[in-house]
């Protein structure tokens, strides 16, 4: 396995990763979601045209199989989106792009890397608690979409909120 940064030779791989990546974020609301290109396309273009560093896995035959995706607001790194092909997973390719991206946040002279994450996103909670993080830092509200299910209610302090 091999961890470096986004080339543009890599953006027709990249595009399929980012658009079923988006897919299983609509599977973890309980909302069907088709592969979209053109979106991941305007996805990486956003990222590419605001200079946010990518960094992808290779495999041993050089195939991308996993990218991770910073954004950089002043000296402050977000993760802003970790995904590795399902068919990969479990060989320690999203551990080694998430130690990329924090090598990074060090970089900027950061102790940590912030990360937004989809409650029902068992996989990279454990990933995340592999790595040290288990301070809950922010929390995003918004209301319910027209088509989404709210299925759980999840506690946080003296608030609930439905999920």
């Amino acid at each position: 396995m091999k961890i470096r940064i986004y080339h543009p030779d890599d953006q027709q791989i990249l595009i399929q990763l980012i658009s079923e990546f988006r897919s299983a974020l609509a599977g973890l609301r309980n909302m069907t979601h088709k592969v979209n290109i053109e979106a991941a396309y305007e996805e990486l273009c956003d990222y590419t045209g605001n200079d946010f560093p990518i960094y992808v896995s290779e495999n041993d035959n050089e195939e991308v199989v996993g990218y991770v995706v910073c954004r950089v607001v002043e000296d402050v790194v977000w993760a802003e989106s970790l995904f590795v092909s399902p068919k990969c997973r479990r060989k320690g390719i999203g551990s080694a792009l998430f130690k990329q991206a924090e090598q990074l946040a060090q970089k900027n002279g950061n102790f940590t890397l912030y990360n937004w994450i989809h409650p029902n996103n068992q996989a990279i909670i454990d990933l995340l608690h592999k790595q040290g993080y288990n301070v809950l830092n922010l929390i995003e509200l918004r209301r319910s979409r027209g088509n989404e299910k709210e299925t759980q209610k999840i506690k946080v302090g003296k608030n609930e909120f439905s999920y």
